[in-house]
């Protein structure tokens, strides 16, 4: 049910300034919009330290000097400015959300094609819940750092500048009285920063585990169910689900010590620039409107460092985020298309295997130095034990996996030295866990082709012996088989699954015999829709029925990742003990 991971998901944790400048990159795609939203962030500061003067002007030459006139239309123009700024913060938040978005979706993308690049040994150590994780909410973490985050951290700095020059200008002695605790400030901010991010990483993963262990309980439900293991996985979800709560709790001890304590220190601020100010007033040093006016400066300058509590989580989180996302994005596939591979040309489907050896992730050794060839439109039927190399035959043609020693050739081309498409476009592959997707049989039966003609299709079923059930479906061709086809039967998919690789129609066919676990109506269609699927191809079957084997040109026994035996079967029979124990035992009828 669940996949074993060889190796740890979290990635090794580097400075934090590294995934961040890394994102900013996607950025560049965008910069025009990006120019502009800073554009008008200077202007909302620009308003933002403008419009204190005007609150001094209205209380000092309106509300103090009695004056109607001058206090209306102070109050007009202060009634102008907020709406300016409204509009100036309106349009900033939409083009700061459409170019983050826009990052997003880059990333996506990104993430997405990489994941469909990578070889199958990535995925065999990767968790499908790691992966979900960092895709959907360690993106949506950089679409904020990318967006409003780092925005705000800008916009903050540039108001800070601005209104302690406002300040200075108004007066010096109240504006050097207000820095005196902006260090002690800035230092609870950074210790904070520097505590959060790593539990930001640990949370992040914890959730990712998480995921992990909801996926594979709601895909291996019935499993679940038919052991009756409901509570045995409850409590494992409930242990991982434990461990994210912890650092959830950790988590937020960090940000109810801290963020409490960056008000306090705001608030001791301001209540020393009223004391001084009032003082002023008194003795006639400063104006009403002057203090009043220090006093919304002052929320300005103190604002920025206490919003450090909200951006610096978002940063360190983002940061993490961007850890995870770019370990994906970082990773090498072990099959690739090697400098200078050309396009395969249309092949006959000889298949050679020359003195190839293959181990998974360098442990246990699957073949050893197997020989071997098909010429074309043989059909060579595989036999052996469980681990005897019988799939990773059927994995290493298509270069699934590369092998780790000798060479197969098609056509006497290494398989190596030619491109990956052009060498899977020529092989079609019909296994026993057959994979279908969630839209209509149509579709599935032509996916990876373009264009294709709707007779087609329906030439393709027939031949595979689908056509009747199909048709017998309330939509016909058009019906939604659901997610992984779980609306049909195994027997059903398996034939929708030989119709997709008719109508490929490839020179090398891999085809597992799972036949054995169908009624004997269904295993007679799936057998006349195999014959007629491999006529003129070069085929490797892994063999389960005697049928099966009576049908090939060739059978390979396999022991130990070598070739035990090879023959027909009536030659087998004859000459090799271990087919004839295969063949007592398992496979006569």
């Amino acid at each position: 049910m669940a996949k074993i991971a060889l190796e740890s998901p979290l990635p090794k944790r580097s400075a934090p300034s590294s995934s961040i400048l890394r994102s900013f990159k996607f950025l560049k795609k965008y910069r025009h919009i990006v120019a502009g939203v800073y554009l008008l962030a200077l202007a909302s500061n620009g308003l933002a330290v403008v419009i204190p003067q005007t609150i001094r002007w209205v209380v000092d030459a309106g509300i103090i000097q009695r004056n109607m006139t001058v206090m209306q239309a102070s109050l007009l123009g202060l009634a102008a400015l907020a709406v300016l700024k409204g509009l100036v913060d309106f349009a900033l938040g939409r083009g700061t959300e459409m170019a983050s978005q826009g990052v997003a979706y880059d990333i996506r993308n990104a993430i997405y094609e990489k994941l469909s690049l990578l070889s199958f040994s990535y995925h065999d150590r990767a968790q499908t819940g790691q992966l979900l994780a960092r895709s959907v909410s360690d993106v949506e973490r950089i679409r904020f750092l990318t967006g409003r985050g780092i925005l705000r951290l800008f916009q903050h700095s540039m108001l800070l500048l601005l209104t302690f020059a406002a300040l200075l200008l108004m007066n010096a002695q109240l504006a050097l009285l207000s820095m005196v605790l902006m260090p002690l400030l800035l230092y609870v901010a950074y210790r904070f920063g520097r505590i959060y991010r790593p539990l930001s990483l640990d949370l992040q993963h914890q959730l990712a585990e998480m995921t992990s262990v909801l996926e594979q309980n709601l895909r291996g439900a019935k499993i679940v169910k038919a052991f009756a293991q409901e509570e045995a996985e409850i409590k494992r979800f409930e242990k991982e689900n434990g461990k994210w709560f912890a650092l959830a709790q950790a988590q937020v001890a960090a940000m109810t010590k801290h963020i409490p304590l960056l008000d306090f220190i705001a608030s001791l601020s301001t209540v020393l620039i009223i004391w001084l100010g009032g003082r002023l007033v008194i003795e006639g040093g400063l104006t009403l409107g002057e203090l009043v006016a220090f006093s919304a400066y002052l929320g300005q300058l103190i604002a920025p460092v206490r919003r450090l509590g909200v951006i610096i989580p978002a940063v360190a989180m983002a940061s993490a985020a961007g850890e995870r996302i770019y370990s994906i994005l970082d990773a090498r596939s072990e099959v690739t298309d090697s400098p200078g591979a050309v396009k395969l040309p249309p092949i006959t489907g000889r298949v050679r295997f020359e003195d190839v050896s293959f181990s998974y992730f360098n442990q246990r050794v699957v073949l050893d130095r197997l020989n071997f060839q098909a010429e074309p439109g043989d059909v060579v039927a595989l036999l052996g034990a469980t681990g005897s190399g019988k799939s990773t035959i059927i994995n290493l043609i298509p270069r699934f996996y590369d092998v780790t020693g000798g060479r197969i050739t098609v056509d006497g081309i290494d398989i190596r030295a030619v491109t990956l498409n052009s060498l899977r476009d020529q092989i079609g592959i019909v296994l026993q866990e057959t994979v279908l997707f969630a839209a209509s049989i149509r579709e599935n039966i032509a996916f990876g082709l373009e264009a294709v003609d709707a007779a087609a299709v329906v030439e393709a079923a027939k031949a595979a012996q689908a056509h009747d059930f199909i048709m017998a479906m309330p939509e016909g061709y058009d019906t939604e088989v659901g997610e992984r086809g779980v609306t049909l039967s195994g027997g059903q998919k398996q034939r929708i699954a030989i119709a997709r690789a008719l109508l490929k129609d490839p020179r090398i066919l891999l085809l597992d015999d799972a036949t054995s676990s169908v009624d004997t109506e269904t295993e007679r269609l799936i057998q006349i829709a195999l014959e007629r699927l491999m006529q003129g191809r070069t085929s490797f079957i892994i063999a389960q029925r005697l049928s099966t084997v009576r049908m090939a040109d060739k059978v390979l026994v396999l022991q130990g990742g070598r070739v035990a035996a090879a023959g027909t079967h009536e030659e087998l029979l004859q000459k090799s003990g271990l087919y004839a124990e295969i063949y007592y035992r398992n496979l006569r009828e």
